[in-house]
């Protein structure tokens, strides 16, 4: 997993990062977005790296941006930062008290919040009241909050949490995602009453003409 929106910004790839930020942008100008959570259907598709990459150009944009790691079971944005996994999501859960468990980027406007110690039940911490104080206290501190949440048709968090937000954006990857896991993972969110707000895909061949005209 890299940040190719910090490794390389005039790269295709980055640009296709900016233009899924302007297509989140206006998505709903009456009401924007501004708690977004980001998961896949099925395991190592490109979530983590898709919002990671996407907070960035957030920040870039001059949008305060939160990310926070929800993925309490392979937590790896910290990783993704070179920062450390602890202090975290689940220590502002836990104990309530003190300042917020922020860990620097490196990025203007960026601030991760890295997963924290594993629970012993993830889906029950996410799915607590604490949780929705805490996303109303983050919502309050910046413009956009991202949430990277484990993969939908693993485990139920995603669709717990998905249900706390403004709204779910799901990654697929090209010549790897099934069509039965992206069908199963449209219907959880929808039975959980989730607004799945679009469907980011990555591992897309190049198209070389469009990148030419920009080198």
């Amino acid at each position: 997993m890299t940040l190719i929106t910090l490794t390389d910004p005039r790269s295709p790839v980055s640009e296709a990062y900016r233009a899924l930020r302007t297509n989140l942008s206006f998505y709903s100008l009456d009401k924007p977005l501004r708690t977004l959570v980001v998961t896949s259907p099925a395991p190592d598709e490109g979530k983590s790296t898709t919002v990671a990459n996407l907070a960035v150009t957030m920040a870039q944009g001059g949008r305060r941006t939160i990310l926070v790691d929800c993925d309490l079971r392979r937590p790896s944005l910290h990783a993704l930062f070179g920062r450390q996994v602890e202090p975290g999501l689940t220590n502002m859960v836990l104990e309530e008290e003190g300042q917020p468990a922020f860990q620097e980027t490196g990025v203007e406007n960026l601030k991760l919040l890295a997963a924290g110690p594993r629970p012993p039940n993830p889906a029950d911490l996410l799915g607590s009241q604490k949780v929705d104080r805490l996303i109303a206290s983050l919502a309050e501190m910046a413009d956009i909050v991202l949430f990277d949440a484990p993969p939908i048709i693993a485990v139920t968090d995603a669709a717990v949490l998905g249900a706390k937000v403004d709204g779910v954006l799901l990654v697929v990857s090209a010549g790897k995602t099934r069509r039965d896991h992206a069908q199963r993972a449209k219907e959880v969110l929808e039975k959980a009453r989730v607004r799945i707000v679009g469907v980011a895909l990555t591992n897309a061949p190049r198209d070389s003409s469009i990148g030419e005209y920009y080198t």
